[in-house]
């Protein structure tokens, strides 16, 4: 469900000219998927809950796209070089790891939801769907908190305190937002055990409330995120310096011909160390005898 709020520059949204763009659209498409989550969950409220239920499909399943093309952008960005996770912890942990978490939590909720659906339109015959759906609603969320416990897993060399301020109002709704649907669903599970209602009765009124709460924090957040993009685009990164020896470091260095930064800096200073070596004092040759008697003279 969390969409990726990294701020490296390792991203590779296609070509050169459409990066920018790209990058637009995918934060922007991001929250727009989280305000028709929000209508849905509304909808539940309604006369028609099984309206609402196609557009949470229709909300999870672009959120699930998003997080795919943000995968889609970082192997991209690593010229789909998996060897390079080795030689940067950060890379696996988060460009990685992050997309493929959250958006195989969105598939589960997109088949919990699915499941429902099936259920009420169909009725008879699918009352077996009910318990995997209530369970799917329930491991969705867990991939959604975990992706985004990962998501703050960023450290960089050196960044501004502004960079810092945009990050974390990111992070922080996501992962609140987050643990806002998982309790939703365990309470909702809870609640329906024992009972005999079927197709959209197995929402609760719990689960539907925290459900709300939880869609208003990621449209803070992807609202954020979008600021996000927009700072970091306008204002050359805002002083965001990346761990040196990273992966995209390990794949520009073969390109310029030369050593990373910090190869660089170790070995400026290990050539410079000799010459600036004070030499030892000559010892002081004794003055002859003749000398002393003509410098007397």
């Amino acid at each position: 469900m969390v969409k990726l709020a990294s701020a490296r520059e390792i991203r590779t949204y296609g070509p050169r000219l459409a990066r920018n763009r790209s990058e637009y659209v995918n934060a922007g498409l991001y929250l727009f998927a989280t305000i028709v989550l929000l209508g849905g969950f509304l909808a539940e409220l309604s006369q028609e809950p099984k309206s609402g239920l196609v557009i949470l499909l229709i909300a999870v399943g672009i959120i699930a796209l998003v997080n795919v093309h943000d995968l889609a952008a970082h192997l991209a960005g690593i010229e789909c070089r998996l060897s390079l996770v080795a030689c940067d912890g950060q890379l696996g942990l988060v460009e990685l790891a992050v997309p493929i978490v959250q958006a195989l939590g969105s598939l589960l909720v997109f088949l919990g939801i699915l499941f429902l659906f099936l259920q009420a339109e169909k009725g008879y015959g699918y009352y077996k769907l009910e318990k995997h759906a209530l369970n799917l609603l329930i491991a969705g969320p867990v991939f959604w908190l975990l992706g985004s416990i990962l998501n703050s897993c960023q450290i960089y060399e050196r960044a501004d305190g502004h960079v810092q301020i945009l990050q974390h109002s990111i992070h922080i709704p996501f992962l609140a937002g987050s643990l806002l649907f998982l309790v939703g669903a365990i309470m909702n599970s809870q609640e329906q055990a024992g009972t005999l209602h079927h197709g959209t009765e197995l929402l609760g009124g719990s689960w539907i409330w925290l459900s709300i709460f939880g869609s208003l924090l990621f449209i803070i957040g992807g609202l954020a995120n979008v600021v996000k993009v927009f700072k970091m685009q306008q204002m050359d990164g805002l002083r965001l310096e990346k761990l040196r020896g990273g992966a995209h470091e390990q794949l520009i260095r073969p390109r310029e011909g030369h050593m990373p930064l910090l190869s660089e800096d170790l070995e400026r200073h290990r050539r410079r160390k000799p010459a600036e070596e004070v030499q030892p004092p000559a010892p002081m040759r004794p003055t002859p005898y003749k000398d002393v008697l003509v410098g007397q003279a």
